[in-house]
């Protein structure tokens, strides 16, 4: 099978099925190995460079979007919802569920110290969370993790692209510490020794 044809069979599956494709379902159909699948569509991206669609990888699934580019354009044709209207609240319970797969509505509110049922009840409304269990935990609390709606509209492949959290320490008075503010302080404060240094030695 010529690489034009593979891309050709693919841009049609993607097309036609309008959702997430996985990437089992592209080599059972193209009776492809994975690497194979990966580099044809790979090439179907480089081709799509000038054009309004390309395909998006989220975790082990593929599907054929418009870029975010012109969605001021398509928005008002073929979408009349409201967009997601996520609040700081929403923002900071999305955060932590992003960070924490499979953590409970008690260990989110005891990381935010407010009651969270509401704004978890909006990001399940979103699509934006799902639960994924029950916690083998007396009560068996529901257990939440993020979407690929949420990687998709942060832009995300996988959760393994999340930013790294900074380092944290708790001092005597209990509060939260950054370990890179510390290495700062403690820098600044070995630049001062050492130009107190040099000025007892002129002296």
């Amino acid at each position: 099978m010529e690489l034009q044809e593979k891309k050709a069979i693919i841009e049609a599956i993607l097309f036609s099925a309008g959702r997430e494709v996985n990437i089992k379902e592209l080599m059972s159909a193209l009776e492809l190995g994975s690497e194979e699948i990966f580099s044809v569509i790979e090439s179907m991206n480089i081709d799509n460079q000038n054009r309004g669609i390309q395909i998006i990888r989220v975790n082990d699934n593929f599907q054929l979007v418009s870029k975010k580019e012109y969605y001021e354009y398509i928005y008002p044709i073929l979408d009349k919802r409201s967009k997601p209207n996520l609040s700081n609240a929403a923002m900071e319970t999305l955060s932590i569920i992003a960070y924490n797969p499979k953590i409970t509505r008690a260990q989110i509110e005891s990381i935010r110290g407010v009651g969270s049922d509401g704004t978890i009840y909006k990001l399940l409304e979103y699509n934006l969370i799902q639960e994924v269990g029950k916690m083998d935990a007396p009560g068996r609390p529901t257990m939440y993790s993020v979407t690929n709606e949420f990687l998709k509209m942060f832009g995300y492949t996988s959760l393994d692209e999340l930013p790294e959290l900074p380092r944290y320490k708790i001092d005597e008075n209990q509060q939260i510490v950054i370990d890179d503010i510390i290495e700062n302080d403690e820098k600044e404060k070995l630049e001062e020794t050492d130009i107190n240094i040099v000025v007892n030695k002129n002296l």
